[in-house]
């Protein structure tokens, strides 16, 4: 897979390191140059993702220009302390994207990459537009828009990513189980942006929402006449997912005829259109969802046990989302994320609301969970949702008192896989260790950890106003040891 390139250009070499760090976590390459170095970067600028700009360049102003101007429609994101704000010159609104904020956390960066993926779709939708033809994403729309949305640091989530990334490269049939609204059609898009045919379209259908009777035609496709109404030949969705994927969603309400013809699909990978003698041969990966217990399905002679054993080649079983709690902080900043992108508001739940949150059953799930935080970004636009602002049935839960802690904090799924843990003062916690993946070019090691290091004493110095035994306390670290670090990083105006 070709990953997305960013361009990063800063003379803060501590803060390039920063968000090197962050962008090669979520998937990103990236290329870093100074001020000097910009205009012979190796890649092209109208091949880049997204160019990051820090506010400390010398000329400024001229600088930020002269790289909007070579990038043409690659958006350019400035990046700029706070306290200096006020000094971005008016002359560059037209020529930034987005403004970021400095020091930097995880949520407020995954929004502007959100808001640029959606900008990159809506440039290529327009392209497609004029040409006339449908649209065909980059591989990175896909990787960005599925994969990276599995979020938790569950156990079981973990594995469900790990089991993707093993499958995705062959082309075995695929059960999704689990219950409605816990993100089975996620999943399958995320084995579909993973695996050999991404370049190809990924085809849904929900067998349960189609009248049996249609159901033959929007599968299989249709003559002109083969039926009444029949005005023309019309593809089935096996043709339009040639050389892609089809995902069969709630494959157990589909009707025992219809079973019969898909199992011979699947055993001889061809058909016919309704009302034609043709066959036709599809090379299709299938993926199949539900959330109806198929073994009782077959008891109950409602599910064909032979097209069981056809499908269930290799299933992904997906759990509810009251059994993966400790995933909500995760899943409510992607859904925020969502919504700031779509410009459906925003709104930020306080820890206490999140506490809340984490004891409620979620019989609808995700889907649930998703309707929740719309309904409060309605109620309370752009502001704090405490536990008190929930609906009623939140309100019987007790909140505990050391429920404090931010849900940036909360939520380390980008850069954490949970199950590497470290045991700190008899107690576990999930700690940034590890990559998601090595970056295929490799990294320098050395640099990561100096980078992550630097890193987390700036979150402690800023989450401490700059005491600096306050911050080596959070950091389990005597005062003189910090001290020390603050000179060896040259640090020095903290200490």
């Amino acid at each position: 897979m070709i990953l997305p390139y960013i361009l990063l250009v800063d003379d803060n070499k501590i803060r390039a390191q920063h968000l090197e760090i962050i962008f090669r976590f979520m998937g990103y390459r990236v290329e870093m140059v100074d001020s000097l170095n910009y205009d012979s970067t190796a890649c092209e600028f109208d091949q880049l993702f997204g160019i990051f700009v820090g506010h400390s360049l010398s000329n400024q102003t001229a600088i930020i220009k002269n790289i909007a101007d070579k990038a043409g429609k690659t958006p350019v994101v400035l990046v700029i302390d706070k306290e200096a704000l006020l000094q971005v010159s008016t002359m560059l609104n037209n020529d930034i994207f987005q403004v970021l904020e400095w020091p930097v956390t995880y949520s407020s960066l995954k929004l502007i990459t959100d808001k640029l993926l959606v900008f990159h779709t809506r440039q290529e939708s327009g392209q497609q537009a004029i040409q006339g033809g449908p649209l065909d994403r980059r591989s990175y729309d896909r990787r960005f828009s599925a994969f990276d949305r599995l979020k938790g640091n569950s156990q079981a989530i973990v594995n469900i990513r790990k089991s993707i990334t093993q499958v995705a490269q062959s082309d075995a049939t695929v059960l999704i189980l689990g219950e409605s609204g816990t993100g089975k059609e996620i999943i399958a898009r995320a084995l579909h942006d993973t695996s050999l045919r991404r370049s190809k379209l990924f085809v849904p259908i929900n067998c349960g929402a189609i009248p049996g009777e249609l159901l033959e035609s929007e599968l299989f496709g249709h003559e002109k006449g083969a039926f009444t109404g029949a005005l023309s030949a019309r593809q089935g969705r096996f043709e339009m997912a040639e050389g892609g994927t089809l995902f069969l969603d709630e494959i157990g309400d589909m009707p025992m005829a219809m079973q019969v013809k898909l199992l011979r699909v699947l055993q001889e990978r061809s058909f016919e259109r309704v009302g034609s003698n043709k066959t036709l041969h599809c090379d299709v990966r299938v993926i199949a969802a539900t959330h109806r217990h198929l073994e009782d399905e077959i008891k109950e002679n409602r599910f064909r046990e032979d097209l069981f054993y056809r499908l269930n080649v290799f299933p992904i079983e997906v759990p509810a989302l009251r059994d993966r709690t400790e995933d909500i902080p995760c899943l409510v900043l992607d859904i925020i994320a969502c919504m700031e992108a779509s410009n459906r508001g925003s709104v930020r739940f306080t820890p206490a609301s999140l506490a809340a949150l984490m004891q409620y059953e979620w019989p609808g799930n995700i889907r649930e969970l998703a309707n929740l935080i719309e309904r409060m970004a309605i109620l309370y636009p752009n502001e704090q949702v405490d536990a008190v602002n929930l609906p009623e049935k939140f309100q019987h839960y007790k909140v505990p008192d050391e429920a404090s802690i931010p849900i940036e904090t909360m939520c380390m799924d980008s850069f954490v896989d949970s199950s590497e843990k470290m045991e700190v003062n008899g107690t576990i916690e999930n700690l940034s260790a590890v990559l998601m993946q090595l970056p295929e070019q490799g990294m320098d090691l050395k640099e990561y950890l100096t980078a992550m290091e630097i890193n987390l004493i700036y979150q402690a110095l800023n989450e401490c106003n700059g005491v600096v035994a306050h911050a080596a306390k959070r950091l389990n670290m005597r005062r003189t040891t910090l001290v020390e670090k603050l000179r060896k990083y040259d640090l020095q105006s903290y200490s």
